[in-house]
């Protein structure tokens, strides 16, 4: 029930009410309260002399509002009656419920009369604190209002309900505890108020105070004060008036007040009223009920929202922690890849300081051995080795051109990190906010027709449906890795072909494809199966597995040529770029254009021109192996050097990544047992040679066969 407390409030003096009156807007006020906020009018605007003017509709006018400043703009306070210069304006003051009213204009004369009886000032008005309207008292005064008894029966029950002790009801700032009632004045006193307003002289010497406990009972054992009309005092309200919706008593309706309105029986209505005011409740009972479950719902919603905030700030810390954590993995990597080409161009410097060192004291010997030699004064004897010494001189002069005291390596580091993207990102990086997003692409059609496989090379072709209305912004492809493992991408991009080089030989890969724009992802495109190898054969995944093309019969052989690309300068091609010599008395290195790293492969090079005892090289080396020294002085390469061969000779290379061996054979024969063993990663064919070299590479050849049935049997 303390949430009814305020419902019993008066808004003035912001106590229980007391002896209330009903307003003519339906609200209470305490009668003692509503004598402190009457304000005098001027005479013109009277009750009589509206109704002598005809102007007059009730017993009760309420004030031109215009006339009225009832509330400042400003603080939405009360203020006095100020239209007329005989008004003047008095400040308004606020009760303890925080409700701005107007004060007396003038302070009331003593009187011992109540309230109700004592006289008010002519021509008053009075203003309603809680709906501002303003009406003109009559001739009656206060006593025109009817008393609410039904709002006193109902404080009179919630203050019995109350087991706190009672308070006094006249301390203005926090109540204290009674300590006497007074049964006259009905009204609890403290000792301090009630020797200010209660003093035992005079005649209030006889009225009887009682403790509080007894004025309680004494309070609920008194019978209830039955209404009377307020225009006949004797008598008490028997009828009610539909129209003017109020009791009224039989001399009322002698008079004729109510003549040509409906009347009907107190009880009738009474019980009538009742029953409407149930029916009311019932519908306000069930938005309460809703009121308390949406309550309910809201203090849910403040405790996942709390949740959820909690979830997802650590989610936000756990991305951003992610991504410094990528950010970090990236930096080693790049710090790696500046340390090895930090390593790899002091090698290249140190190999060349080295190299120099070496051919400079070959030719600092030549040249102080040739000094001794003009020192000799036996002419045929100097005439013996003139010839051959003055051909070496002009060959080591040759060695020492062409670029030979050029730096084989710049001291600048051909490496530029483009971290713009990456800021831009990270500038850009936000939430984004959950909308109606526009559909995906339509999944991509793979064109079969164009897709196609060459040695260890796989393009593939796609385009979009041709009803599709969805634009993509790009395509995803997606390889897995030969071996049936995960798929991985191999590109992302805006056009709709592709070209995935340094594939393994012999193995069949699944391929597919997706589009993308703004919104998401399209679905995958059929499996596409390749195998790669001679030929092309591709089948939809659709098709039976047992329908596919057999690895195992199939000869995985590979043709290639040299490449220029990656080649020395100095090295010269021809035939379609199958045979290759060198202009440079220095070693210089070609690779061939194809790189393994599965399988086992087999090619050979014949030797179609060899002068002067040269030392070429053959075997197989890393993408980035030196191109200006002999093959094999690095640790990129793996070869074999034979000075024995001749023109005309013929040198095979094996290489079984299988079992990671590399075998030569010069003419059919193998040289010694297995070259080199833990042969792994990706290796090119490669060759080392100058300018008394010449060779032609042969591809596209099986593996001996005395190599095949060893293999088998091991």
């Amino acid at each position: 029930m303390e949430e009814m407390e305020e419902e019993l409030k008066c808004p003035v003096c912001g106590s229980f009410y007391r002896e209330p009156i009903i307003l003519p807007c339906s609200h209470n006020l305490c009668q003692a309260c509503a004598r402190n906020i009457l304000v005098q009018t001027p005479e013109s605007e009277s009750p009589q002399s509206r109704r002598a003017s005809g102007s007059g509709v009730s017993d009760y006018d309420y004030l031109d509002l215009d006339k009225m400043s009832l509330y400042s703009e400003a603080d939405s306070g009360y203020g006095s009656y100020g239209g007329f210069a005989s008004a003047p304006t008095t400040p308004c003051q606020k009760s303890p419920n925080g409700v701005r009213v107007f004060p007396p204009a003038m302070p009331p004369p003593p009187t011992h009369l109540s309230p109700a009886l004592a006289p008010v000032p002519r021509n008053s008005c009075i203003t309603c604190p809680q709906c501002h309207r303003s009406l003109i008292l009559d001739d009656r005064g206060l006593r025109g209002f009817p008393k609410n008894r039904v709002l006193e029966g109902v404080i009179d029950r919630y203050q019995q309900s109350k087991a706190a002790a009672l308070k006094c009801q006249l301390c203005e700032k926090v109540p204290k505890e009674a300590t006497v009632m007074c049964e006259q004045c009905d009204v609890f006193y403290c000792d301090p108020c009630r020797l200010r307003c209660h003093p035992p002289r005079g005649p209030l010497a006889k009225h009887r105070l009682v403790p509080p406990a007894q004025g309680r009972v004494s309070r609920r054992l008194s019978p209830r004060k039955v209404s009377t009309c307020t225009d006949h005092e004797l008598e008490n309200h028997s009828m009610y008036c539909v129209q003017c919706k109020m009791p009224v008593c039989y001399q009322c309706l002698e008079e004729g007040k109510h003549s040509s309105h409906e009347v009907k029986a107190l009880g009738a209505m009474w019980k009538l009223h009742k029953s409407q005011l149930s029916q009311a409740l019932n519908g306000l009972s069930d938005r309460a009920k809703e009121a308390k479950e949406f309550l309910v719902q809201l203090r849910n919603m403040v405790q996942q929202i709390q949740e959820n905030s909690v979830e997802f700030e650590a989610c936000l810390v756990a991305q951003c922690d992610a991504l410094i954590d990528a950010l970090n993995r990236r930096k080693a990597q790049l710090l790696a890849r500046v340390n090895k080409e930090h390593e790899h161009k002091l090698k290249v410097v140190r190999d060349q300081i080295s190299h120099c060192t070496v051919k400079l004291r070959q030719t600092t010997g030549l040249m102080e051995y040739c000094l001794e030699v003009i020192k000799e004064n036996d002419p045929s004897g100097f005439l013996q080795i003139s010839d051959a010494l003055i051909r070496r001189v002009h060959l080591t002069e040759d060695q020492w051109g062409k670029g030979t005291l050029t730096p084989r390596m710049t001291t600048d580091f051909d490496l530029s990190l483009d971290n713009s993207p990456l800021l831009q990102s990270i500038h850009q990086l936000d939430f984004v906010q959950v909308k109606a997003s526009s559909p995906v692409p339509a999944t991509p059609i793979l064109q079969l027709e164009e897709c196609c496989t060459h040695n260890n090379s796989a393009t593939l072709s796609w385009k979009q449906p041709p009803l599709s209305t969805v634009p993509a912004e790009g395509y995803i492809l997606e390889l897995d890795d030969g071996s049936g493992g995960q798929f991985r991408e191999v590109y992302v991009g805006k056009e709709t072909m592709c070209t995935v080089d340094g594939l393994h030989f012999n193995s069949t890969y699944n391929a597919r494809v997706k589009a993308f724009n703004k919104t998401g992802v399209s679905p995958y495109s059929k499996t596409l199966v390749l195998q790669t190898s001679e030929g092309c054969n591709f089948e939809t995944q659709s098709a039976p597995y047992s329908q596919l093309v057999d690895i195992k019969k199939l000869l995985a052989v590979a043709w290639f040529a040299f490449d220029p690309g990656s080649a020395h300068s100095d090295i010269i091609f021809s035939n379609d770029n199958l045979t290759v010599t060198c202009s440079s008395y220095d070693d210089r290195v070609v690779l061939g254009k194809t790189g393994f790293s599965k399988g086992v492969h087999y090619w050979e090079l014949t030797i179609d021109r060899y002068d002067n005892h040269p030392d070429p090289a053959f075997g197989v080396a890393r993408m980035d192996v030196m191109k200006d020294v002999m093959l094999g002085k690095d640790d990129k390469a793996w070869a074999i050097t034979e000075g024995g061969i001749t023109k005309g000779a013929t040198i095979g290379v094996l290489l079984d990544l299988n079992r990671k061996t590399l075998t030569f054979f010069i003419n059919d024969e193998q040289q010694g047992p297995i070259a080199f063993e833990n042969v792994e990663g990706l290796f090119f064919p490669a060759v080392s040679l100058n300018r008394n070299v010449q060779v032609t590479l042969h591809t596209g050849l099986p593996v001996p066969d005395f190599y095949s049935s060893r293999a088998s049997i091991a």
